[in-house]
């Protein structure tokens, strides 16, 4: 499987697994995916690609959703239904871009994900399964972690890699009853340049939005 497919299945994986893993390619997301004589999936990982060129930028307003972001330019939008644990299934909006055929930029959420309500709403549990989800599912083991806060709101930064050398940087945002998922992989470490990362991680601003339930009372009118 290449690198960058591993991105719709760590959104999905973390907010609530099940549908596009086995629809990956009829969606269009994702190119068919061929077995050598060994039985093992060829392509991506062990083809190292050059720096992609610059990459074309655009500010993708997302105000009813609860945020605006840079990402790279011809952003798709999904919205996919995902298996939860009560044996149903949620709503998982994600917008996702690619820099160039490897290497691809994500935002995913959804409000209350099954991650939150096994986890009894508690943002550190929530953020730390959701990291521990991520890299479980790409088969990654964790190589720099940041606990931090985004505008007031529990955050964490984590990167990943895989033992073919392709790499994920993450970042997790609790706005409770929210949860959002920024991410960026590329197919080798040589592929990643820090300065994209900065720009898109840096660039997604929360802002106020209807659509997302207010969690704290309105401060009374001044008399």
């Amino acid at each position: 499987m290449k690198w960058w497919q591993f991105i719709i299945l760590v959104a999905i994986g973390i907010l609530g697994f099940g549908y596009i893993y086995l629809h990956r390619v009829e969606l269009g997301l994702v190119r068919p995916t061929s077995f050598d004589s060994e039985g093992d999936l060829t392509g991506g990982l062990d083809s190292p690609l050059p720096h992609p060129a610059a990459i074309v930028w655009e500010n993708v307003d997302r105000s009813p959703d609860g945020f605006k972001v840079d990402m790279p330019a011809d952003v798709k939008e999904l919205q996919i239904p995902a298996n939860n644990e009560r044996g149903g299934s949620d709503q998982i909006n994600m917008i996702l871009s690619n820099a160039n055929a490897e290497t691809t930029f994500a935002v995913a959420w959804a409000d209350d994900p099954p991650v939150a309500r096994t986890n009894d709403r508690n943002a550190g549990r929530i953020l730390d399964m959701a990291r521990d989800d991520a890299m479980a599912r790409t088969q990654t083991f964790l190589t720099k972690e940041t606990r931090n806060m985004i505008d007031g709101l529990p955050a964490r930064d984590f990167s990943a890699k895989n033992s073919a050398g392709g790499v994920m940087t993450s970042r997790l945002i609790y706005a409770s009853p929210r949860l959002y998922m920024l991410i960026a992989a590329f197919p080798t470490a040589g592929a990643r340049r820090e300065q994209d990362v900065s720009r898109f991680f840096n660039s997604f601003a929360l802002v106020n939005s209807e659509s997302i339930p207010e969690t704290l009372p309105l401060a009374p009118a001044p008399h």
